[in-house]
């Protein structure tokens, strides 16, 4: 095993300074504060400089080894080869469920911890490696046309709030002493879209929108789930840049909420400063700007002028040691600097990744994400003993689609149709085919089956892989590969190849099934050839450009006519040459068009399942789409795309009992589905089990009972301008009109009553907390979940207040017959509203209507309570 390049450098350090005494740094038995100070003051300022970067290079007089400040874990660990992927967050934000987060979150931080001390058994310090994890996105999902707003948990604050609070506490751990990892709430603090113009525009919102819709979740994150870190946002507020901005981050952050931890910048963020907002003209001046303001960390390259700063006069050093002091905090409370044996975390093992209790996990998480939006008749839940199921749709039999954005790549993703296969009886026929492309100009092609293929007398590929992009001499390792469909993202594809500088090359011989026209394509973000009897006809070379991720790119060759039967050599070369490695080989065979051949299918069928929706190759984050429906990573309408459409408008018409699958990251106006399908279930991105999951709830073997974070609106013309930062007519809080499906909605296959809502006392005073009781009893012959969900209503406040506004749930499990008192506390402090004469929250002396329901919309029961504001 190679000698550790962190235990190296420490034990240079440490054994130099033996003979002498240790440095206070290096005693594990001061505290972290002291050990920090002392470490900094040690540093040159050329070294200090270097350290505040997201790459910070080793200092080996000192002991300092190399950190690379980067990782994801928004729904499992993310861009590093193996994790176990949970539904994406919007997905795990549906099931309302606090505990489960909190289990969800601790696994995610176990594999972080894990996989962390493997890279280090390799001595790896790469991107995507560390033990920061930029992690929750908790912006609320104010529009549905916002791409990233799949990150999120939902639009509401309350909602968010509790939920980050619960995945901050696993990611982090339990422990007195060492943090298990640091989680980071972004992107402070109003940012949402639209994502080609984030780095430019100026979010200006009232005083009131941003206190009471912007801040609290924020707020919660920090005080009650304890973020050790915050990433400030590449747009302006007010004029200003976010990651420059006294008030969020001096007068907010550190002056109310007290915040102890450090500041990152969005990639490239600091740039923005004086690039894009002006606030000042230089890199030198955007850099000392930035720190002074708060933001310890560049995630860019503009920092290293903070030295240059320093000669200018813009800044000085001991104002650059402050944030030197907290980035080494955080490295030595994560026990960066101590013997890994007093660190509970470092004991974690490599096996616990996808662990079959990890992926066990998953399938539940997932469970409780679908949210049952329609069921008439009761379609649904299907027999398994049906003579045959038709499975159709794009997102059908798409692993890739169940992973979302910010993924990990899982062992065995389990798809849709091979969910619906394993879970009916042996005798149902299940038929299949993709229907329709995703959208217009978004064709489906399908990954080149291992049938078609055969390399040394087995089916599949050979695969070479190369230490190098210039792939010569011999291949360090061969393989088969089944097909070629493969997803590192920055992880090196063996053990021991460097995850920056490798080649691959796949051979086969092609044998196509039938005679005809094909189009043969690569999908990938590496630079790839495909060459057919030695002939290549798909060429493609991505830019190398830092900071920057490319989208999987598919390029097609042109029409060939293939001879059914025949072999043809194929080759396929790959050089790694962006930091994102992925690659598949796809065909479009000769044939029947996608909705003559489904609808063919359909009409064998005694039900039909349609997998529909969107991908994260449609919408994410400042991407380059540009299709109709799609713009930059955002959507322009909130229908279906209109290939999908067609396809559902005419499998429906056949009669078939139907059932609709939403498979998507943000809401969809089916507003036809809605009139026409008889069963709609809502699945997200349900990560690696989702095939399983899904099937769970067709067939019965588990009761839906997720809600909705979102409002489903029927159409962009509900809505504000995307633009507008304004909350009105946004959200369930604000939107006056009919929504397709309400703000925490969601059907079950059994009923629940509510009565005897309740207040522990009549009244409440400013500064008091009553708990809010209601008995809820399954009314139906099935055991399933019901989320109790309490709104408050200001009916009688002498300023303009939302709607309802959410002020507590909880989720809970019943069997038929089953009674259970769910109780909430409602403080005061959680009724108050900002007032912008005062600039202060204030109660308001007022009758406020307490409403109990399954869902912002489903008022069950009702109770007024006098709210006694501060006597003056």
């Amino acid at each position: 095993m190679r000698t550790l390049a962190a235990a190296a450098l420490l034990l240079t350090a440490s054994t130099a300074a033996a003979q002498q005494s240790p440095a206070p740094y290096q005693n594990p038995n001061l505290p972290f504060e002291q050990r920090a100070a002392d470490l900094v003051s040690r540093m040159t300022l050329d070294e200090k400089v270097q350290q505040m970067k997201d790459v910070a290079p080793a200092i080996p007089r000192l002991g300092v080894p190399e950190y690379n400040w980067w990782n994801e874990a928004l729904h499992g660990v993310a861009r590093s080869g193996l994790a176990t992927v949970f539904p994406q967050a919007i997905g795990f934000a549906a099931t309302w469920d606090d505990p489960l987060v909190f289990r969800m979150a601790t696994v995610i931080s176990d594999e972080a911890r894990a996989k962390h001390h493997e890279y280090l058994r390799h001595d790896s310090h790469a991107r995507y490696q560390g033990l920061t994890i930029w992690s929750p996105n908790i912006n609320l999902f104010r529009d549905p046309r916002w791409g990233r707003g799949q990150e999120t948990y939902g639009e509401d604050p309350w909602l968010t709030g509790h939920l980050a609070v619960q995945f901050i506490k696993g990611l982090q751990g339990d422990d007195p002493t060492y943090l298990k990892t640091v989680a980071t709430v972004k992107h402070f603090a109003v940012h949402s879209g639209p994502e080609p113009e984030r780095h430019e525009f100026d979010a200006v919102v009232s005083e009131r929108d941003l206190r009471e819709t912007y801040l609290p979740h924020f707020e919660m994150g920090i005080r009650d789930g304890g973020a050790y870190s915050l990433m400030c946002a590449y747009n302006a507020i007010y004029g200003h840049s976010a990651c420059a901005s006294d008030l969020l981050l001096k007068d907010v952050l550190r002056g109310e909420w007290k915040f102890p931890g450090y500041v990152v910048s969005d990639c490239g963020a600091i740039d923005d400063i004086y690039l894009r907002h002006k606030d000042v003209s230089t890199a030198p001046a955007a850099a000392a700007l930035a720190v002074k303001t708060g933001t310890d960390l560049d995630c860019g390259r503009v920092y290293p002028n903070l030295a240059q700063a320093v000669q200018q006069g813009l800044i000085t050093e001991r104002e650059i040691d402050v944030s030197l002091r907290r980035l080494f905090l955080a490295r030595m409370k994560l026990g960066m600097f101590d013997p890994p044996a007093r660190v509970k975390w470092a004991q974690i093992p490599y096996s616990t990744v996808d662990s079959p209790e990890h992926r066990a996990l998953a399938r539940q998480v997932a469970r409780e994400s679908m949210v049952l939006l329609k069921n008439d008749r009761n379609t649904l839940p299907l027999r398994k003993d049906l003579g045959t199921i038709a499975v159709i749709g794009p997102n059908a039999d798409n692993w890739r689609m169940l992973l979302g954005n910010y993924n990990g790549i899982p062992k065995d993703p389990v798809t849709p149709l091979r969910g619906i296969r394993e879970a009916v009886a042996k005798s149902t026929r299940v038929l299949t085919a993709r229907g329709s492309d995703l959208a217009e100009g978004f064709p489906v092609l399908g990954v080149v089956p291992s049938t078609a293929l055969s390399a040394d007398g087995r089916p599949g590929l050979r695969a070479e892989y190369f230490a190098g992009r210039a792939m010569t001499g011999a291949p360090a390792e061969t393989a088969t590969d089944t097909t070629l469909d493969v997803n590192w993202h920055e992880a090196a594809p063996r053990a021991g190849m460097n995850p920056d500088d490798f080649g691959v090359r796949w051979t086969a011989t092609l044998t196509p099934p039938k005679s005809g026209t094909y189009r043969l394509g690569l999908i990938g973000t590496m630079k790839f050839t495909l060459a057919l009897d030695d002939s290549v006809i798909v060429r493609s070379v991505y830019p190398s450009r830092d900071g920057e991720f490319p989208d999987p790119r598919l390029v097609q060759s042109p029409p060939v006519t293939l001879e059914g039967g025949r072999t043809y050599r194929l080759r396929v070369d790959a050089q790694e040459s962006y930091g994102e490695a992925e690659m598949q080989l796809v065909w479009s065979p000769p044939g029947e068009t996608l909705a003559e051949e489904a609808l063919g299918v359909a009409r064998q069928a005694d039900a039909v399942v349609l997998f529909l929706g969107l991908t994260a190759n449609l919408e994410g984050e400042e991407m380059r789409v540009q299709i109709p429906g799609f713009r930059g990573g955002d959507r322009t309408t909130l229908d279906l795309p209109a290939p999908q459409q067609r396809l559902l408008e005419q499998v429906t018409a056949l009669g078939k009992p139907t059932v609709l699958v939403l498979l998507n990251g943000s809401a969809l106006a089916v507003n036809w589905a809605q009139a026409n399908v008889p069963a709609i279930v809502e699945a997200w991105y349900p990560g690696q089990a989702g095939g399983q999951a899904i099937a769970d709830v067709l067939f019965g073997d588990y009761n839906p009972g997720g809600r909705l974070p979102v409002t489903f609106y029927k159409d962009t013309t509900d809505l504000p301008p995307f633009t507008s930062y304004a909350m009105q007519g946004r959200t369930y809080r604000f939107f006056k009109g009919t929504p397709l499906f309400p703000f925490g909605y969601g059907l079950s296959y059994t009923t629940f009553a509510y009565r005897n809502l309740r207040t522990s006392a009549p009244s409440l005073a400013s500064d008091g907390t009553v708990t809010v009781s209601v008995d809820v009893t399954n009314t139906g012959r099935r055991a399933g979940d019901e989320v109790v969900q309490l709104y408050v209503r200001h009916a009688g406040s002498k300023v303009e207040r939302p709607i309802k506004d959410l002020r507590g749930y909880r989720r809970v499990s019943l069997k038929p017959g089953e009674t259970r008192t769910v109780s909430f506390p409602l403080a005061a402090r959680s009724l108050a509203y900002w007032n912008t004469e005062r600039h202060a929250w204030a109660v308001e002396s007022e009758p406020v209507e307490l409403q109990v329901g399954g869902s912002s919309a489903d008022v069950r029961v009702t109770r007024t309570l006098a709210v006694r504001g501060p006597t003056r």
